[in-house]
């Protein structure tokens, strides 16, 4: 696999194993089908508990299960679940980053004792209930809203493009306290079986299509105040977790475009055309060569943000910095090495096209390319763009 720096030599043996481990059940138990999977719409659900049983669920969190790995690790993880598909680590990034993590952060000791071990195995699967149908780059502008009653909450409002909504036991559902002064954002668990709940499923997506995607309906739903998470109030309890989500989708994107490459690679040292393959003419070997450059240089930003978070030093701006090229990289790499492939690489043989599809959605879910853009605009200049 593309290394070309060798990064990977300082990896721990810790770090190695996880890397193996999850590039071993890629490519033995969700390659093979997940072409078809694309095809169909669907997810292989069945591999969920088996997921759970290898630690893919937030192996960087402490305790409850998980066993507190470091953060190259978690985004070594990310990377492959990503080679193999962005529907495989869209699920196991939203169980993980906004899911396990708001509940570790900010949920009560009873919330972990009872979500976290569950949510860990696989046993239980939950989603992150945050982007309206009317409010996607501005969430502070949402609608859904709890109001009490007794020690009671009942919840309102409706929620789209939720990952895993469909299947979920529980949603970490964000929304405006009317009952308190200045109407505050709190996160609320809410068990998806409760009266007044739906996750009705979104059907013929054009990308991301091994991916379970739906919606929340919230009508009437009581929850009671041993549901809401009491560490935080405000936005910074959901864009802390979608910083914690975008760090990993920076990893992930690396591992959807190296896959990309090897593949583009592999056809063009084979694929015979003029009376040799076509990896010895000037263009394919331009092409290869700026992908792999493009890739090592995205490998090293991400290497960089595991380095800072684990020293406690990451920045959210640092996550949209990395999150904004390495997906954007990935974009245009995989439609690169569709081109190495020809009329071949239209298929459901090759994974390019698939990796180009899908990253168009991760080129806007988790705060679009260009409101990265912004933020890093407000960040060197002091001036909000978007205000």
């Amino acid at each position: 696999m593309l290394d070309y720096v060798s990064l990977e030599e300082d990896l721990d043996e810790e770090e190695r194993l996880i890397r193996d481990t999850a590039r071993r059940f890629v490519e033995e138990q969700f390659k093979p089908d997940v072409g078809d999977h694309w095809i169909d719409g669907t997810f292989p659900t069945e591999l969920i508990p088996e997921m759970g049983e290898l630690g893919f669920y937030a192996p960087n969190l402490e305790g409850y299960g998980s066993p507190n790995v470091s953060e190259t690790a978690y985004g070594l993880l990310m990377q492959e679940l990503e080679a193999g598909d962005s529907g495989l680590r869209s699920m196991a990034s939203v169980q993980g980053a906004l899911v396990m993590y708001p509940i570790h952060a900010y949920g009560s000791e009873e919330q972990k004792e009872r979500w976290l071990p569950g949510l860990g195995t696989g046993e239980l699967v939950g989603c992150f209930g945050l982007t309206e149908p009317e409010h996607g780059s501005n969430p502070s502008g949402m609608e859904t809203h709890a109001e009490k009653e007794g020690d009671e909450y009942v919840l309102n409002g409706s929620k789209t493009w939720i990952t895993n909504s469909p299947i979920s036991d529980v949603a970490v559902v964000w929304a405006r306290d009317r009952s308190a002064e200045d109407n505050p954002v709190r996160g609320f668990l809410v068990e998806t079986d409760k009266d007044g709940v739906s996750t009705n499923k979104i059907d013929e997506k054009l990308s991301l299509r091994a991916s379970i995607t739906g919606e929340i309906g919230l009508n009437n739903v009581y929850v009671s105040e041993a549901d809401v998470l009491p560490g935080v109030e405000g936005m910074k309890g959901p864009l802390s977790c979608l910083t914690q989500a975008r760090y990993g989708i920076a990893w992930g994107a690396i591992g959807a475009a190296r896959d990309s490459f090897e593949v583009a690679r592999e056809y063009a040292t084979e694929r015979d055309q003029f009376g040799g393959p076509i990896a010895r003419f000037q263009i394919q070997q331009q092409k290869l060569a700026e992908m792999a450059t493009q890739i090592t240089t995205s490998q090293l930003l991400a290497y960089r943000l595991a380095e800072l978070k684990e020293r406690g030093d990451l920045r959210p701006q640092h996550v949209s910095m990395a999150k904004r090229n390495n997906v954007r990289m990935a974009r245009d790499q995989s439609r690169i090495a569709r081109e190495i492939l020809g009329g071949n690489g239209i298929t459901a043989d090759y994974s390019p096209m698939r990796h180009m599809a899908n990253i168009e959605t991760v080129y806007t879910y988790e705060g679009t390319h260009d409101i990265h853009t912004l933020i890093l605009g407000q960040d060197l200049t002091g001036i909000a763009a978007y205000e």
